[in-house]
């Protein structure tokens, strides 16, 4: 069989990303996207002083103060993108979730560009989600930057969405239509045991995540009060503080795991009876990280989680933020099958994505 992307022999190819953080979902498909295509450059805004990722050229923004403001560089983030580099390539490939499909590195009749879309940028697009955007007095400041998002972004030739609710954003905001490729899982890892002496009795919840405010940890410790089970809460985030004096007031044992190893994120949804996951997230790779454990997931009827959960089978979906409605699901756990959860996860490959993206690439950079 044809290699898809044997055709890039000889072409230079530059990858790009926003900026590029120690841990996140962004991040390891990016790796994994510099991993499938032949690449000659991998550009980022800034790379976070803990990220451990060699080979990444940072844009003139990591010499200034603000890349440790998200906030504070967004308004110059077009700008950037548009003064990265003089060099110019033949393929450029760019994963966004803020401004980074904004890049160019070459005339569009020239250079092929395709942008891998995480999601249009939550607090310029959909503060609703994310309330890093959500004050009235960035409402004009959004207009602008969405008017400059959709005129910087027409020289693109070809979008990936990582979910079809990101897919529904692209076509709403920016008039564009895009093929789905959901992002890639490590089903393998997660779907192996851990040790026998490392096993749990599916004992408690379990919580897994940035520690945020949209990411509602505050309502997965009032489920967990509510349906008088164990919690445990894996991750890190500004929120920590708040989430640990929420845990005092309840009457039901919170252990928080901070930045967690893979090892012990995969022993912990090994061990967890659930995985609670009340957020309207773009796609979450965490939730399908605990079905490839068997472990099903309770969250809400939204976004991502209506294609990686299937209600009554790997889960249940509530369209309630109601800690009491998630009570009854509790319940019912015992009548999914792990064996059901993990064949569903698996469908969502790190293989599974290697072919999609091949596909793609292949095809729209000719």
């Amino acid at each position: 069989m044809s290699d898809p992307l044997g055709h890039l022999a000889g072409r230079s190819v530059a990858l790009v990303h926003e900026w590029f953080a120690a841990t996140g979902g962004s991040e390891a498909v990016f790796r994994q996207i510099a991993e499938i295509v032949p690449h000659d450059e991998r550009f980022v805004l800034w790379r976070d002083r803990d990220a451990e990722e060699p080979g990444l050229r940072e844009s003139w923004l990591a010499r200034t103060p603000l890349r440790r403001s998200k906030a504070m560089s967004l308004p110059l983030m077009p700008l950037v993108w548009r003064t990265l580099s003089r060099e110019q390539f033949d393929v450029v490939i760019s994963s966004s979730h803020a401004f980074a499909h904004t890049v160019r590195l070459g005339p569009p009749e020239q250079t092929r560009h395709l942008s891998y879309i995480h999601s249009p940028a939550r607090y310029v697009w959909s503060p609703a989600f994310d309330g890093r955007g959500s004050s009235p007095l960035l409402s004009l400041p959004r207009r602008v930057l969405q008017a400059a998002d959709v005129r910087l972004s027409r020289h693109v030739h070809s979008y990936a969405a990582n979910s079809l609710e990101v897919r529904e954003r692209i076509r709403r905001y920016w008039r564009r239509d895009a093929v789905v490729i959901n992002p890639p899982v490590d089903v393998d890892f997660f779907s192996s045991a851990p040790l026998a002496d490392q096993a749990q009795g599916r004992d408690y919840l379990l919580g897994v995540g940035r520690w945020i405010p949209y990411k509602n940890f505050d309502l997965i410790i009032a489920i967990a009060e509510a349906a008088g089970m164990p919690l445990v809460i894996a991750g890190s985030g500004p929120e920590e503080a708040n989430l640990r004096r929420a845990a005092e007031r309840v009457n039901v044992p919170v252990t928080f795991e901070v930045r967690p190893s893979t090892e012990r994120l995969r022993q912990l949804y090994w061990g967890a009876k659930a995985l609670l996951f009340p957020v309207h997230e773009d796609f979450g790779m965490i939730p399908v990280e605990a079905q490839a454990c068997g472990t099903p997931v309770l969250g809400l009827r939204r976004g991502g989680l209506l294609e990686t959960v299937v209600d009554g089978e790997t889960g249940f979906l509530v369209d309630s933020l109601d800690a009491a409605a998630f009570v009854p699901l509790v319940q019912r756990l015992h009548e999914l099958s792990p064996e059901r959860i993990a064949a569903h996860a698996a469908t969502f490959s790190q293989q599974q994505f290697a072919a999609r993206l091949r596909e793609w690439i292949g095809e729209a950079s000719r």
